[in-house]
């Protein structure tokens, strides 16, 4: 068969699988790790990388791999998520075959909100039913990371599979007590799922990696209507995919795992759970970077959320001691850069800086305002935040302490309005 005619039939095939999927994306998430950064706030909805919320990766993930089904289930705090879903994820057409709805928690299978994550799906069986899909995807609304669908679906169906767990090939030592750990033989069939263990099990040939999960999974959907439906008479159960379902499963049916490679040099992906304030910190410092292990300006693989029309960034006054400039650093559309000096420091959009400040190493959410004189750096500064004049901020970790600034363990510095005594809440 001629290599072009063969490249035809796969392109048909696979789409055919990705019109028969849905996607259910699992967005009701606390964050608590993340502190006063989810106080008015669910984690999907949290601020990401200058213009982004966490929410987006997931959702242009799905339109890019060409799933156009998807579903997203709010609960916590969830006004500010289902704003942005409504403002920057509404453009699609249902007569077209595809849709981003937002599924709140609304009791139509008991009196109780979500209890957990099968469960969350289990409240919505009628929704997928109505579809009727071959296959439901079911993803992680609290992560960072680029990734095509596509070949997990292929996967999934050329093993037979009943289930699949995408995850990701992580060091032992890294993966003891905080993920999720699936025990797999030479085939990458699970024999085990085992939730945050002290001593994961190795990968089959390669002693020091062991596989765990991302919170990504494939399911046929006639199978997942039947695990669903006997979880959620089963009074014992928390109602949770990596606690119950996949363990109540491995012995019984094929389930399989399917290792996340960065498909252009085979090794381990970018991903990112960006759940605690060291974290988000840092991931949002790689971006700053000259060339980050996540690529934000590949055409090929645009990230989409909703931004408002708003002029260009612009750095004011040339003078000796008051010049407007950032280094190393990324800032996004509405900000004022006027007189002041900026190093390794993101910036979301309108923000605005006033003269003589220094500022190093911060992420800065949007309509933040800093007044003249302030010294900051290591820190996260919330939405909305007024800086007042003078104030430092991450040069004295006691004085930060006294000024009601939370401190993380790596020494970063969290502001909030709430924290510098100011009414009101910006999700």
């Amino acid at each position: 068969m001629p290599e072009q005619q063969e490249r035809h039939i796969v392109y048909r095939y696979v789409s055919h699988l990705v019109k028969d999927t849905f996607a259910l994306v699992l967005a009701g998430g606390r964050g608590s790790r993340l502190h006063e950064l989810t106080e008015w706030r669910a984690k999907p909805a949290v601020y990401f990388g200058g213009k982004y919320r966490i929410i987006d990766f997931p959702l242009s993930n799905c339109v890019n791999s060409g799933i156009r089904r998807i579903g997203v289930l709010t609960q916590y705090k969830s006004h500010s998520l289902i704003r942005h879903l409504v403002r920057g994820w509404s453009h699609f057409k249902k007569e077209l075959g595809e849709f981003v709805e937002i599924l709140p928690a609304s009791q139509r299978f008991s009196e109780e909100w979500y209890q957990g994550t099968a469960d969350a799906v289990y409240q919505n069986l009628d929704i997928i039913r109505a579809e009727k899909p071959k296959y439901v995807l079911i993803l992680s609304g609290d992560h960072v990371y680029k990734m095509d669908y596509r070949p997990m679906l292929l996967e999934h169906v050329a093993t037979g599979a009943d289930m699949t767990v995408s995850c990701l090939e992580v060091p032992i030592e890294e993966a003891a007590g905080t993920f999720g750990v699936m025990t797999v033989d030479e085939e990458s069939r699970i024999l085990r799922f085992d939730e945050k263990p002290e001593h994961p099990s190795p990968i089959p040939g390669q002693p020091e990696t062991t596989l765990a999960s991302m919170g990504n999974y494939i399911f046929n959907t006639d199978f997942l209507f039947d695990l669903l439906e006997k979880d959620g008479k089963d009074p014992d159960s928390e109602h949770d995919f990596g606690k119950n379902i996949i363990p109540s499963i491995v012995d019984s049916h094929k389930v399989f795992a399917y290792p996340f490679r960065d498909p252009e040099t085979n090794k381990l992906a970018y991903w990112r759970d960006v759940g605690s304030l060291d974290a988000f910190w840092e991931a949002n410092m790689e971006l700053i970077s000259p060339k980050p292990e996540l690529n934000l300006y590949n055409p090929d693989w645009p990230m989409w959320t909703y931004q408002a029309q708003l002029p260009p960034a612009k750095f004011v006054f040339d003078d000796d001691g008051r010049r407007g400039m950032a280094v190393d650093s990324t800032i996004s559309g509405g900000c004022i850069i006027s007189g002041s000096h900026l190093k390794k420091t993101l910036l979301f959009s309108n923000v605005r800086i006033h003269s003589y400040s220094t500022i190093e190493e911060t992420v800065i959410l949007p309509e933040v305002v800093i007044h003249r004189n302030c010294k900051i750096r290591k820190a996260i500064i919330d939405r909305g935040c007024v800086i007042p004049a003078g104030t430092v901020i991450g040069y004295d970790p006691e004085q930060d302490k006294a000024n009601g600034f939370r401190i993380t363990d790596k020494g970063i510095v969290l502001v909030t309005r709430g924290m510098l005594g100011q009414p009101g809440g910006y999700a």
